[in-house]
């Protein structure tokens, strides 16, 4: 099972590489499969990779959910 996390594309830097963030965490992210991706776009991403747009709403449900999920694990 893979795990997209839901991070919205801050800015876009050189050889493909993004800043993103999510729940107040920052990283720096590829965006060699998904370079029509701009900031402000929110994307799944999975080890390091963008790999979908999603709708915003969509990124909302899909963190709300992994919040409930880390907070069922402590």
């Amino acid at each position: 099972m893979c795990l997209g996390i839901p991070m919205v594309v801050s800015s876009i830097e050189k050889n493909y590489t993004a800043i993103a963030e999510t729940m107040g965490v920052k990283r720096t992210i590829s965006m060699r499969l998904l370079p029509e991706a701009q900031p402000g776009d929110h994307v799944l991403v999975h080890a390091g990779f963008a790999m979908e747009i999603i709708e915003p709403a969509e990124a909302g449900e899909k963190i709300k959910l992994l919040k409930s999920m880390l907070k069922e694990s402590t």
